[in-house]
């Protein structure tokens, strides 16, 4: 694998989806302290900095040091095509939602039946997932049966010197809008999941399945987090740049 080395440097007034769409891993050193850079990628370093009290400089210099070796193409994710993105996002991202968000949901409904009396907390987390489930499910078809199609036939057409469909333009452009929408709601929900659970902190009487539900969810927002990122600040970027 070919290694290239990233060329952005970042300052305070780079934007966090623009820095995690030049290079992923500074990904973590957003997640060590909290700071959203999928739904909240227009927001600057500047003002994330003012919000949390942090130090710029120092922020900045955490992120120059997470991002300084080389950065190999299969994590340039900025550098895919977009229908290769997609294909990612459905093998990786939708896969992996398919396969727990079920578990997830029978999960908190079974702490919240058995410790709600003493954690009534539970049985809002679980209500809650239980919609980001349902949601998630007709926002994936959207993508999977209309989005990422466009984008591909778009793609090709694009390659092939060929004029677009202006039925696939209208197709993205509504998705867009309504695609970006679920993000924002999704993303809102997962963090009030967060509030409500104290950043996932188990009680002193949690039991295995307490402890299991909360990892599973860490599991799920660490997932989104990743997944709504390469949509907002890379794919749909990429997206919009064809109805230009």
């Amino acid at each position: 694998m070919i290694a290239t080395t990233p060329t952005a440097r970042f300052g305070a007034e780079s934007k966090l989806g623009d820095i995690v769409a030049a290079d992923f891993r500074s990904a973590a050193v957003f997640d060590a302290i909290g700071i959203d850079y999928c739904c909240g990628g227009a927001v600057t370093l500047a003002q994330v900095c003012g919000q949390k009290g942090l130090d710029s400089a120092a922020l900045i210099e955490k992120i120059e040091s997470a991002t300084a070796a080389p950065l190999s193409r299969n994590e340039n994710y900025a550098a895919w095509e977009p229908s290769f993105l997609a294909d990612y996002i459905v093998n990786v991202h939708h896969s992996w939602l398919r396969e727990n968000d079920g578990s997830i949901v029978a999960y908190t409904a079974k702490i919240a039946s058995v410790h709600g009396s003493r954690h009534p907390e539970l049985a809002e987390i679980a209500a809650i997932f239980a919609k980001i489930a349902a949601d998630m499910e007709v926002h994936l078809r959207e993508e999977e049966e209309l989005f990422f199609p466009a984008i591909r036939r778009i793609q090709a057409a694009v390659a092939a010197g060929a004029p677009l469909d202006a039925a696939d333009k209208e197709t993205l452009g509504r998705a867009l809008e309504s695609l970006g929408r679920d993000h924002e709601e999704i993303g809102e929900a997962t963090h009030r999941i967060r509030a409500l659970s104290k950043a996932y902190t188990l009680p002193e009487d949690a039991c295995s399945s307490y402890a299991v539900t909360y990892a599973k969810l860490a599991e799920f927002e660490e997932d989104l987090h990743k997944h709504v990122h390469l949509e907002n600040n890379i794919l749909f970027p990429k997206a919009r740049a064809f109805l230009v």
